[in-house]
């Protein structure tokens, strides 16, 4: 019952700490949902981006020829050997037959391939891999295998997808990193305004002997309050904003290119991204402006 009861008193001391300092709390709920709705739409845009980077990697093929002196049945074989490979995600058999058909197909006019036959052709593997960063040393191990006559391989591109998603990193973590200061800020000073105008009372409390932590706590619940009011209000307008520009760009066709994720797809994930970014920004703000006024 004891229990229950501080902790109804600090929910109490919390809800009056912000009405207290109405604007200066409105200020800090509608600082960190900007944040918030920030941190949020560039880990959407940064996670549809890595998902187009990871099919466009996916296209980026290594075609492995087989020795022409190799039959089919010799020519297929190779492909067990190449599938063992720990790096290699699959490994397609094409025919000389099937190639020469892709040709024409790709072409769009027979006369161009008048005279040619698919004995003229190779056998051949489309190889994909798991990580296109490690082609180099996979296509070196391709090479080993006896009957591979040749490799086409792009390593450059596959070099220019790991650069991208390198740069996109970065630039999340350092934005993010950024906006969760931001946030830390503003309501680090709404608590600590609120403090300051209770500054006679603290030290009242202090000389008829309450500890730090009893001192403490209400403006820890104050900044919890703040930080999850932020953090819902956040996720459900980022929820709205993000539908409606999906629904936006599936609407521009020349962005049709551009597979995004529906909302549903990420919902947990988002939901515990800005409920524990809002809880740690508003008990780490509380935290961080109240030392100084324990020290009277």
């Amino acid at each position: 019952m004891k229990k229950s009861k501080n902790i109804g008193y600090l929910f109490q001391e919390g809800f009056r700490g912000i009405f207290l300092h109405g604007f200066m709390s409105f200020a800090a709920v509608c600082v960190t949902v900007a944040c918030l709705i920030i941190i949020g739409s560039f880990s959407m845009i940064l996670y549809n981006l890595q998902l187009l980077v990871t099919e466009l990697e996916q296209q980026n093929e290594v075609l492995v020829y087989i020795d022409e002196t190799y039959n089919t049945a010799q020519a297929k074989s190779v492909g067990s050997q190449i599938n063992l490979i720990p790096n290699v995600q699959n490994a397609v058999f094409k025919s000389r037959e099937e190639a020469l058909n892709d040709f024409i197909a790709e072409q769009g006019d027979i006369d161009a391939f008048g005279g040619v036959i698919s004995d003229d052709l190779r056998d051949r593997f489309v190889v994909t891999l798991v990580d296109n960063a490690q082609m180099e040393q996979t296509v070196e191990a391709i090479a080993q295998i006896p009957g591979v006559a040749d490799i086409n391989d792009h390593p450059e591109i596959a070099q220019g997808f790991t650069t991208i998603q390198n740069v996109l990193n970065v630039a999340a973590a350092a934005i993010i990193i950024v906006l969760l200061v931001v946030s830390l800020f503003i309501i680090s000073n709404t608590i600590k305004l609120a403090m300051y105008d209770r500054r006679d009372e603290i030290a009242i409390m202090k000389m008829v002997g309450a500890t730090n932590g009893f001192i403490r706590l209400p403006y820890v619940v104050e900044g919890f309050l703040i930080g999850i009011f932020s953090a819902a209000v956040a996720f459900f307008a980022e929820w709205g904003l993000y539908d409606l520009v999906a629904a936006k760009i599936q609407q521009i066709d020349s962005l049709q290119l551009f597979a995004v994720v529906p909302f549903m797809d990420v919902i947990w994930p988002m939901v515990a991204t800005f409920g524990i970014t809002g809880l740690l920004v508003g008990v780490l703000g509380s935290l961080m402006s109240i030392r100084k006024f324990l020290d009277v």
